[in-house]
């Protein structure tokens, strides 16, 4: 059963700080509902913590970091193909999303976002 991380993630209000460095860009699918949309991005080894979800007019932007945890120091690395850096993904929907009510999760690796219009 999914776990509920909606505590975990920052909401931010302002423009996003532009991260240093390579940035990589997550798979996304959207979907349309009649009540709103539902956001799924491939987010795989990233923790809720590491996560900034801002909403403005029609943009939804995700951003955060995936870091390497797993690894102990004084490890070197035979092969490595999966990206730790920053990462960031924005949607453009076709009319404002701003003020719909946001709920999310995190379900086998994938960030699933649900924005409901607002009654």
């Amino acid at each position: 059963m999914a776990k509920s991380t909606n505590r975990f993630f920052q909401f931010v209000g302002t423009s996003k700080t532009v991260h240093s460095g390579q940035l990589w860009y997550p798979a996304a699918d959207v979907y349309q509902t009649p009540d709103g949309w539902v956001v799924k991005v491939e987010l795989a080894g990233v923790s809720p913590e590491d996560i900034e979800i801002d909403i403005q007019g029609n943009v939804l932007s995700i951003a955060g970091c995936r870091k390497d945890r797993s690894c102990a120091a004084g490890v070197s690395y035979q092969q490595m193909e999966i990206t730790y850096s920053n990462f960031e993904k924005t949607l453009r929907f076709p009319s404002t999303i701003e003020g719909a009510v946001v709920e999310h999760e995190f379900e086998n690796g994938l960030l699933i976002i649900t924005l409901r219009k607002s009654i």
